[in-house]
């Protein structure tokens, strides 16, 4: 399933990224969006509000976790 993402989402990994030390399910920052959307550089952050990641990722790897407000169940239940 193809999600749109843009600048600022947060967003959720859906797989493992070992290369990166980075496991599904960690929350992170759209900061750029590469490749007319084919890929997205995020930022992942710690509670201390510092960052302990900076990886470009594929968009097959992420997936948004609120669009405008609206939960991201309603939005796949739309789709």
């Amino acid at each position: 399933m193809a999600f749109h993402i843009e600048l600022l989402d947060t967003v959720a990994l859906t797989e493992d990224v070992p290369e990166y030390g980075l496991t599904a399910g960690e929350v992170g920052a759209v900061v750029e969006v590469l490749g007319e959307g084919q890929a997205f550089e995020v930022e992942f952050c710690d509670n201390t509000g510092a960052t302990y990641g900076l990886h470009t990722l594929r968009a097959g790897q992420i997936m948004p976790l609120h669009t405008r407000g609206q939960a991201l169940r309603l939005r796949v239940e739309a789709a």
